[in-house]
């Protein structure tokens, strides 16, 4: 444990690991992932860069899934994720680096979730856009804690949380769990006299009980069910994002997988009957990787236990690679 990420100033559990794929030349023509993952050979010069350099941060943990009853297996997301990411080709190059994982043991959830959030403050304090691959959706608390003491001594900086996803976790429960995170968050937000701005895309009725959907509704919450995401209905989503950009100075994008429908997504520790097609949760992340006010991102409950061809894994790593923007 306590290994130094040096380059990035952070400590984590565990160091990256190897990246390894599919190799047509050195150039940077044949650019994919694994060659460009903790290497500055392609990156373009500091004074041509208009983006944020972006760090790799895994979180494995099974802790809050298995908390809150579900498949469990997401602690192997993350090496699935970056598995997934390897080949892929880079088209426009950005600093890319893979700072490791913090590794939660058995239940030790909280003391994990705490050095999840120290590292993605140390990221951001680094001037790195971090990544967090997951991790069951418990990953949500360690990733806005380490935002909100980045911004902590700014207070008018108006931090938003936008979740896709088919369930609010809004849960309350005396221990956190991977349905607790949001209400976590609330509570915290209350605590620091900081308002609660939190906004999901891809709800499932059917599973969300009464109590949660009363839970948002007083916590002002916004959001779509997933019957009002469908392809034919794009352009309100997208409205309903640009809205939500609107009152955010800075944006927390978190997506649980399980927001897609489960013949594209079933590697996930709660397979959707229903769903947001692909296409549409595509179109939201590549609207807000383009609005200039995206400073964290998570993408949880991977489940490789449970894929089909890599399938979710693949499914990941494409909206990573549009959010990032190479």
């Amino acid at each position: 444990m306590g290994n130094n990420a040096s380059h990035l100033g952070i400590q984590v559990d565990r160091p990256a690991a190897e990246w390894g794929g599919r190799l047509d030349g050195e150039g940077a023509e044949h650019l994919r992932w694994h060659q460009h993952v903790n290497s500055d050979r392609f990156a373009p010069s500091e004074e041509h860069s208009t983006s944020r350099p972006v760090a790799l941060l895994g979180f494995a943990s099974d802790a809050g899934v298995l908390r809150n009853q579900g498949r469990t297996g997401a602690a192997s997301g993350p090496q699935a994720l970056r598995t997934a990411l390897s080949s892929l080709a880079i088209h426009q190059p950005r600093a890319v680096h893979d700072a490791g994982d913090i590794v939660v043991l058995g239940d030790e959830l909280e003391s994990g979730q705490v050095r999840l959030a120290q590292a993605v403050s140390g990221l951001l304090n680094a001037g790195t856009m971090p990544v967090v691959l997951g991790g069951g959706h418990e990953t949500a608390y360690g990733s806005f804690s380490g935002l909100f003491d980045h911004f902590r001594e700014h207070p008018d900086t108006r931090i938003g949380i936008l979740n896709l996803d088919a369930h609010f976790d809004l849960r309350s429960a005396p221990r956190r769990s991977s349905g607790t995170p949001f209400k976590d968050i609330a509570n915290d937000m209350q605590a620091a006299g900081r308002d609660f701005r939190y906004a999901v895309i891809g709800i499932s009725e059917p599973n969300n009980t009464r109590v949660l959907f009363d839970q948002a509704h007083a916590l002002g919450v916004r959001y779509l069910v997933d019957e009002q995401c469908g392809a034919g209905n794009l352009e309100a989503v997208i409205e309903f994002v640009r809205e939500f950009l609107g009152s955010v100075d800075q944006l927390y994008l978190t997506i649980d997988l399980d927001v897609l429908p489960a013949a594209t997504a079933p590697g996930v520790s709660a397979p959707a009957a229903y769903g947001v097609p692909l296409e549409v949760i595509h179109a939201v992340c590549r609207y807000v990787a383009d609005s200039g006010k995206l400073g964290l991102v998570d993408v949880v409950e991977l489940n490789p236990s449970f894929d089909i061809d890599a399938r979710t894994a693949r499914t990941a790593a494409r909206l990573i690679n549009t959010l990032i923007g190479v």
